[in-house]
């Protein structure tokens, strides 16, 4: 190979590495989750409803694996931050399965809304949201009726369980919604990072789903399963279940996820998407 030759080689190789590098620009980013976006948005409402359902009943091992941690761990100072990392379990499979959580939807099919504002991409938004929240509250409820009344729950995690759910859901309502609203950003924060995280996906989830725990933010989906559990046991009275915890904690994981996140990430590459290629 001559010089001219050699050298022509080197630079193809850096122009790809850089082509390659200028896929993980925000720009790139927001493509990505554009379309997956738009692709969900355009899926039926059987497979929107039966996904949702899997997210909520998945979502359970998030407080079933801290209850582990919290049940089988001494009694230490630094216990509370070793059990948030079962928090993470759920999440770990509800998103890398792509099952449908509510709080991954308020960035990923807002961003196309964005794009594109129209009264029927709006009403498509709408509808999905409707679905997949009304889905997870339904697999909530049916695995915390699973674990109430059969014996697919250990007994000697019942306390834990109990606690942590009391907890969860014992908050003042205003106090529920602002806790609500970082936890939407760190879920959004999820979503944005997975197109260019690849085989680190894992660690992601992992630690931003940790930080959600540890930081005694509120999770909507998550925060049903442990109010559902209560709610069979009546445990809790209706009235805190849903006007104390729910609806503020619902209301403030939209502020983050959507508001907050999915504004800032849109407001980063509008000028470029209008104006792009």
């Amino acid at each position: 190979m001559t010089k001219d030759r050699a050298d022509e080689y080197h630079a193809e190789i850096a122009e790809q590495s850089i082509e390659e590098a200028g896929k993980l620009a925000p720009k790139m980013i927001y493509e990505v989750i554009r379309r997956d976006g738009e692709e969900e948005l355009e899926r039926p409402k059987r497979s929107l409803f039966w996904s949702g359902i899997a997210a909520g009943v998945l979502i359970s091992f998030s407080v079933l694996g801290e209850g582990v941690f919290r049940t089988y761990l001494p009694d230490a100072e630094w216990r509370f931050l070793v059990e948030n990392l079962g928090y993470s379990l759920g999440f770990i499979m509800v998103i890398l399965g792509r099952m449908q959580l509510f709080t991954e939807n308020t960035i990923t099919t807002v961003l196309p809304l964005m794009a594109r504002p129209s009264r029927r991409n709006f009403g498509c938004v709408a509808r999905l949201w409707a679905i997949v929240l009304s889905a997870n509250m339904i697999g909530a409820f049916s695995v915390a009726t699973l674990y109430v009344y059969t014996p697919a729950l250990p007994a000697e995690l019942e306390p834990a369980l109990i606690a942590l759910s009391q907890h969860a859901t014992g908050m003042p309502a205003s106090e529920s919604f602002f806790r609500a609203i970082p936890a939407g950003i760190l879920v959004a924060a999820i979503v944005w990072m997975l197109p260019q995280a690849e085989a680190s996906a894992f660690w992601v989830i992992l630690t931003f789903a940790w930080l959600i725990a540890a930081g005694d933010f509120t999770h909507v989906v998550a925060g049903s399963v442990e109010m559902a559990y209560l709610a069979v046991q009546g445990l809790i009275a209706p009235g805190q279940a849903v006007f104390g915890f729910f609806l503020p904690v619902l209301i403030g994981n939209i502020i983050g996820g959507t508001a907050v996140f999915a504004m800032m990430a849109w407001a980063q590459v509008m000028d470029e998407v209008e104006h792009g290629d």
